[in-house]
């Protein structure tokens, strides 16, 4: 599976995504266009409809938009947490050849231990009674 990951900033979460330059190959081809729109399935099998658009003019600057911030406040994410996006590459895949996976920063006393996946949604999240 092709993919690509990023720390997110906080142009991310409040605007749009800026997608790595490199990571072109991993989306559907623009074939001569400056936006093309694609699906993406996240771990709880919501399908989101993201638009990625490039500059015109000179350096491409590929960035997501569309359902991108309803994604980002479904997820409760923050600038420090990590996105990946899959690409599925078998001949069997179903309609929505790309996967979305939100991971949320891990955090100690100010330390970045690591990163864990988010399952559920925001509204799912805060329907949970502490114990």
């Amino acid at each position: 599976m092709a993919k690509f990951s990023k720390k997110l900033s906080k142009t991310d979460v409040r605007k749009r995504l800026a997608v790595p330059t490199r990571s072109l190959s991993s989306l559907p081809s623009f074939d001569g266009a400056h936006a093309v729109y694609f699906q993406a399935v996240d771990e709880s099998g919501e399908v989101w409809t993201f638009k990625c658009s490039v500059r015109k003019r000179r350096h491409p600057k590929p960035v997501l938009s569309k359902d991108w911030l309803a994604f980002v406040d479904s997820k409760g994410l923050k600038a420090g947490d990590m996105v990946e996006f899959y690409k599925e590459t078998n001949e069997a895949a179903t309609a929505h050849a790309y996967r979305v996976r939100a991971e949320r920063q891990i955090k100690i006393f100010g330390v970045v231990f690591g990163y864990s996946p988010v399952t559920a949604t925001s509204d799912e999240s805060s329907n949970v009674s502490p114990i």
